[in-house]
């Protein structure tokens, strides 16, 4: 059984149309467009160092909670002597 000339051409004409909207140039930023876009990533930024510094204070109190499960013993760090000089 052969498909109809029009159901062969179909696959051919959307890949073109496909392939001619990746092809297309968007018109330049405007200034003011520009602007919320720069507002926009330092927002997205000062969400992120939060969440980091969530994620940080979660972490270390986990390790904290097993720790004291765990019956380990923490030694604080004894600063480095400094080096002497000549």
């Amino acid at each position: 059984m052969s498909a109809p000339k029009f159901w062969k051409i179909v696959p051919t004409l959307l890949v073109a149309g496909v392939v001619g909207m990746a092809y297309a140039k968007l018109p330049p930023l405007s200034d003011e467009a520009k602007a919320k876009a720069k507002e926009a990533a330092a927002k997205k930024g000062e969400a992120a160092k939060k969440a980091s510094a969530a994620l940080e204070k979660a972490m270390d109190r986990v390790a904290e909670r097993y720790k004291r499960e765990k019956g380990i013993k923490t030694v604080a760090a004894a600063p480095a002597p400094a080096a002497k000089k000549k």
